[in-house]
């Protein structure tokens, strides 16, 4: 008879290895001390007013093993840049998102927690630039736009797409064809197997997670808040990549739908015990204000 494996998973001890297996993974890549700011900030702070104690960012980025230096050299560079606005009260230094981290977060959360396919005709909109345009200005805008590239001096979108203003005035046209046909479109067009190998890797890594947690381990306070802003920091990379393509015309077993799926359970069952860190935050007027938003409908199904 084979051993159960829920009673080790259950285990604190092995609760805390998996996230540990996690932050090694994180700590094995460039530094995105920066990137990993600005997640915390739109996932857990904005909606709670936004603003947050330094000493608090400090705090939190004690449970990733990251340097109090680092941090600091971080936020300073985010609020020299525009992204954080920076209040003193006394000797406390208090940040939150200034417009354009807030827009940013704001553009990216449908992306990252909504559930649902874009509508689709089975047309894709073609589009040529001429030649007299600036190649360069032209490729950044229509990648910037979601649009792939199945060959030289062509893009591919959906038709609801917006088209950016460099190309609005170019030639657009309608293309379509049988499913197998779409399908190789798209492979010509966005690096997907690229794609597909990323959310691999991240079921691979946050798979042994959900187990442990759906198991019965119960995290820590800090263990949940980590965990929960690590797995969108990790998610938001990789879905902020994906064109976000019809279902129809992906493959069948497309890994992003799993992908989503662990990331909404995931953060179901870390909801409660990150939620009771962020209580014991503080803002310049005490406490944070509790969450304006239901924290635990996010990922539901549209």
């Amino acid at each position: 008879m084979k051993d159960d494996p829920t009673p080790a998973a259950c285990d604190p001890q092995f609760l805390r290895s998996v996230l540990g297996q996690i932050l090694d993974r994180l700590h094995d890549q460039p530094s995105r001390t920066w990137s990993i700011i600005i997640t915390f900030y739109g996932d857990a702070l904005l909606p709670r007013g936004g603003s947050v104690w330094l000493g608090t960012l400090l705090s939190f980025f004690r449970g990733l093993d990251i340097a109090e230096g680092v941090v600091r050299t971080a936020v300073s560079r985010l609020a020299a840049d525009g992204w954080l606005q920076r209040t003193k009260v006394g000797r406390n230094s208090f940040y939150r998102l200034d417009d354009k981290g807030h827009d940013t977060f704001a553009e990216a959360a449908e992306r990252i927690y909504g559930w649902h396919a874009p509508e689709w005709d089975g047309q894709f909109r073609l589009v040529l630039p001429s030649q007299g345009n600036d190649r360069e200005v032209v490729r950044a805008s229509l990648e910037a736009a979601g649009y792939g590239s199945p060959g030289p001096a062509m893009y591919v979108g959906l038709p609801s797409w917006p088209l950016p203003v460099p190309v609005q005035t170019e030639l657009t046209l309608s293309v379509g064809g049988g499913s197998d046909e779409m399908k190789e479109l798209v492979v010509r067009s966005w690096p997907i197997e690229d794609l597909a190998e990323l959310y691999r890797n991240f079921i691979a890594t946050f798979e042994p997670l959900r187990a442990a947690l759906a198991a019965g381990a119960r995290p820590s306070e800090i263990d949940a808040i980590t965990a929960r802003i690590i797995l969108i920091h990790e998610f938001r990379r990789i879905v902020l990549r994906d064109p976000s393509l019809p279902d129809a015309v992906l493959p069948d077993d497309w890994p992003g739908r799993a992908a989503r799926q662990l990331s909404g359970d995931l953060y179901r069952l870390l909801a409660v015990p990150s939620e009771r860190w962020l209580d014991q935050a503080l803002n310049e007027d005490g406490p944070l204000p509790r969450a304006a938003i239901d924290i635990g409908h996010r990922f539901r199904k549209n």
